[in-house]
């Protein structure tokens, strides 16, 4: 099984980043092979709608989306972690998704699908402890989930984090993280 964790907070060793690690320490508990890409390393340029995907299910642009899509595809679980900015997710993280319209063609247009059964998961944490803090970014991830072929499979969301690394000093943050991984590789 691989498992292929997306780190979308620009902030290494903070919340996000050892939340998804955690989760990814699950997956290998139970047997898994993972991968860690941090969204923020990258150079991805946002979606310039050629819709030159309409063609083929392809992008055009050259950047380092090209060595991504066939990690998204061959994945059998992805885990999305993400802050919440402005009650969505990092433009990082957004960034990525706007350019899976290539996937989203191929599943619906051309009906070229992957295999079935992959799973995925959401990491999400924010600083305020808003009623709606996650909405937006649960339902962005849910619709990436389903361009991807990805059965949305589980969440975490943490609310009142925002200083680096205080979900350490949550009382059940690494641990969900750690279960939701295990849950996920052994499903």
């Amino acid at each position: 099984m691989i498992v292929l964790g997306l780190m979308g907070s620009p902030r290494k060793q903070g919340n996000t980043d050892l939340l998804l690690d955690e989760a990814l320490k699950g997956t290998q508990s139970a047997g898994a092979q993972v991968e860690k890409i941090v969204l923020n390393e990258l150079h991805i340029i946002p979606c310039q709608e050629h819709y030159a995907c309409l063609k083929a299910g392809e992008c055009d642009i050259a950047d380092d989306m090209v060595w991504v899509y066939p990690k998204l595809v061959e994945a059998d679980v992805l885990i999305l972690a993400s802050p919440i900015f402005f009650y969505g997710l990092t433009a990082q993280a957004k960034a990525l998704i706007d350019r899976c319209q290539a996937l989203w063609v191929r599943k619906h247009r051309l009906k070229r699908t992957t295999a079935p059964g992959r799973r995925g998961a959401f990491i999400g944490v924010g600083a305020t402890k808003g009623r709606k803090l996650f909405d937006g970014a649960v339902l962005t991830v849910r619709y990436f989930f389903d361009a991807t072929d990805v059965a949305y499979s589980g969440e975490l969301l943490i609310r009142g984090v925002d200083k680096k690394g205080e979900s350490r000093q949550h009382p059940t943050a690494l641990k969900e993280a750690f279960d939701l991984g295990v849950r996920l590789a052994q499903s």
